[in-house]
């Protein structure tokens, strides 16, 4: 984490950080899960609308209300990001964001009307551990309902709400986040879904590819091998179209416009590729939003936001990593083993 500087505002609240996502002011998350199911969805709040964009890198992307996001377009601020299990069915959980939203009187109004604005995206789980069965209906609007409601500051990482039957080509993938303070005081957040084709380890062994960005062993400390092991350079993927995506929302608290959020994500789309080998295939669906609350002034709009997208690109990779370290092997038949289930030990 860089170093802050100036009146030792930003030194205070480098130590009250939680390294989540929520350390950005204005966010709160929320998750739901089905362990009978063997999946889950994810919201994010923003307490106040947010800038957002979103930058698509997979082959196979699954999302809603992503169109708006594109900065010709009109509404400028979105109330929440839906990320869900369950690929296409898992779209259902936006509603139930949606429906939480419009319990608050919250929207994009039109008239005497209120319109939730919740873009959302989908990771495929449908052939892992649980019972997809749900009937005529896929569970995943009350779902969306509940990661709503149940949204605050805290919140778990690892195998819960929209990673709850995400994996990787080798262990257990699962819901990580991380967040940092740019040296002129600026918040950046992560918060990732990763259910990646390929590998976010090196070779067989404990080491993850963001060592290099890790800070305070926030996953496991191992940091990269002294010398890269045989093959590991040679991709090795779950080789399953349509069944994989890595989902990444970036935040600051930096004020941007749409543009601007459509920057730090193309930016941000660096961390997956220091994370996780190989990246950005015909097999995934691999999404970045990133969102902007507004509460400080950028002074400077090309090196500021340089700053800033240097550091989305960090802590999205290091969500990455803390998202596989932190998942726990589903206790369901047929589950993907762990990190910690391997090397945890």
């Amino acid at each position: 984490m860089q170093q802050p500087r100036g009146d030792g505002r930003e030194e205070r609240l480098r130590y009250s950080m939680r390294n989540l996502i929520t350390d950005v002011p204005g966010i709160r998350v929320g998750h739901a899960e089905d362990a009978h199911l063997g999946s889950g969805a994810t919201a994010v709040i923003f307490d106040a609308p947010a800038v957002a964009s979103i930058d698509l890198r997979g082959g196979g992307p699954g999302t809603r209300e992503t169109a708006l996001l594109d900065p010709a377009q009109t509404v400028e601020g979105i109330d929440a990001i839906t990320l869900s299990g369950g690929s296409a069915f898992g779209l259902d959980a936006a509603s139930g964001v949606q429906a939480w939203l419009k319990e608050q009187n919250r929207g994009f109004v039109v008239r005497t009307a209120r319109v939730p604005i919740v873009p959302a995206a989908i990771l495929f789980d449908l052939l892992g551990a649980g019972d997809k069965n749900w009937g005529r209906f896929p569970p995943y609007r009350e779902l969306g309902y509940a990661a709503a409601a149940s949204a605050g500051q805290d919140f778990t990482l690892g195998s819960v709400g929209a990673g709850t039957g995400a994996t990787t080509v080798n262990c257990k993938g699962g819901i990580g986040s991380a967040s940092a303070l740019s040296r002129d005081g600026f918040t950046v957040g992560a918060l990732a879904a990763v259910n990646a084709a390929g590998s976010v380890l090196i070779g067989d062994g404990p080491w993850f590819w963001a060592a290099p960005f890790e800070v305070d062993g926030e996953f496991g400390g191992r940091g990269f091998p002294a010398q890269l092991p045989p093959r590991a350079l040679e991709p090795v993927t779950k080789g399953a179209p349509r069944e994989n995506t890595t989902l990444v929302i970036v935040a600051t608290d930096a004020t941007l416009t749409k543009a601007q959020a459509k920057r730090l994500a193309v930016m941000a789309q660096s961390g997956l590729s220091r994370a996780i080998y190989p990246v950005h295939s015909p097999l995934d669906g691999d999404v970045v939003f990133a969102a902007a609350t507004g509460r400080r002034p950028l002074p400077d709009g090309t090196l500021g936001l340089t700053a800033i997208g240097t550091l989305a690109a960090n802590v999205a990779a290091r969500a990455i990593a803390r998202g596989v370290f932190s998942a726990r092997a589903l206790s369901l038949p047929g589950a993907m083993p762990s990190w910690q289930d391997q090397f945890g030990r």
